[in-house]
């Protein structure tokens, strides 16, 4: 419980309220005014003598002018995906791009190519590709137009292309900011802030997550027990004459409370669980976006105490500082109005998802 209080603290102070609140809540992107559908549907398994993969049809609907056809239909497996989030990544170091599933699942969990996993990376690969249309900047993406409309071979040919020109400025960021030791000097105050927030959001969206996965392994096992209870009290019924109907009605009271049950946990495992699994995944993205951020301006620190070392090549450092500059202004603009974005959507997850796990408690316990 406490911890659930401590979450508050990310959100501002919204009262608890039925369902029918939730639809009060609006966002600027309204559907009717969305011009990209994406569906993510369709899996089918391939084996090949090297290996075995799934591939999901991606339909995508649209009525933007830059794209030659109003709907396309192909198939992608998740190397597809990887390679998608990596280029968005290369072509927009510090703003926030949304998680992908894990390509290996953790031990304990459902096995690989197994029914229910494939269906909970269907939608994740879904949600990928709609928070992405979603993005005021990374819908415009060259790479995403691609991913959404080439047909299998001229993906791949597209994908043999060697690095770009915003791949090789990338590398030489990562290689600057390597000899780059300590602290960024001249990091303004709001993105320390942001660091500061997201290392104490990291800390409370893995505990409640593992607070969450506790209450489920406490159902499943409450469950798996009432289903082993349940018929023996129906055995029982059949040689107690005096106690017979009693023990009927329990049995069936039992099996109610089973079912029940059940339905308690699928809403957690298809709602709560999967949205703080997702919100794991963004701290640790964000935290990533932070550092490329520290990154950029250790790049430009560095050039600016050479110039202060530097008798001669001055004009020529002068240039490149200016450049810098400009640099480390847009990577800040990026990040600030993504955060605002990001923190926006993230309360309104949480939000949404505790009202839904509060009512599902509330239905469970009047059934």
């Amino acid at each position: 419980d406490a911890s659930l209080t401590e979450v508050n603290s990310f959100s501002p102070s919204v009262p608890i309220s039925p369902s029918s609140m939730i639809n009060q809540y609006k966002f600027e992107d309204e559907p009717e005014l969305r011009d990209l559908f994406i569906t993510v549907d369709d899996p089918e398994s391939h084996i090949t003598a090297i290996e075995t993969f799934i591939t999901y049809r991606v339909v995508t609907k649209t009525t933007r002018g830059e794209f030659d056809s109003s709907e396309y239909e192909v198939r992608r497996r998740y190397q597809d995906f990887l390679w998608l989030k990596s280029k968005l990544e290369e072509a927009h170091p510090t703003l926030i791009i949304p998680p992908l599933p894990e390509k290996f699942i953790m031990k304990g969990m459902v096995e690989r190519f197994s029914d229910e996993f494939i269906e909970t990376r269907r939608k994740a690969l879904h949600k990928f590709l709609n928070r992405i249309a979603d993005h005021p900047t990374l819908t415009f993406n060259e790479d995403f137009k691609i991913f959404l409309t080439a047909q299998a071979w001229e993906l791949s040919s597209h994908k043999k292309q060697g690095p770009g020109l915003l791949s090789r400025m990338g590398q030489t960021v990562r290689a600057v900011a390597s000899s780059v030791r300590g602290a960024v000097k001249n990091r303004p105050e709001m993105f320390t802030e942001m660091n500061n927030y997201m290392e104490t959001f990291s800390q409370k969206i893995n505990l409640l997550d593992k607070i969450a996965h506790r209450i489920y392994k406490e159902e499943r096992d409450y469950c798996n027990e009432m289903k082993e209870y349940g018929p023996i009290h129906t055995l029982w019924s059949a040689s107690e004459e005096a106690i017979g109907d009693s023990l009927k009605g329990l049995a069936g009271c039992i099996d109610r409370c089973c079912r029940a049950t059940e339905r308690r946990m699928a809403g957690l495992s298809e709602h709560l669980l999967p949205m703080l699994h997702e919100y794991i995944l963004y701290s640790e993205i964000l935290m990533g976006v932070l550092k490329r951020r520290d990154q950029i301006q250790g790049e430009l620190d560095s050039k600016v105490d050479a110039l202060a070392n530097k008798k001669t090549e001055k004009d020529l450092f002068s240039e490149e500082i200016g450049k810098l500059e400009d640099k480390v202004e847009r990577a800040n603009n990026a990040l600030k109005a993504d955060w605002d974005r990001w923190k926006q959507n993230m309360q309104w997850d949480m939000r949404s998802t505790f009202t839904n796990v509060a009512e599902n408690n509330l239905r469970y316990y009047e059934e």
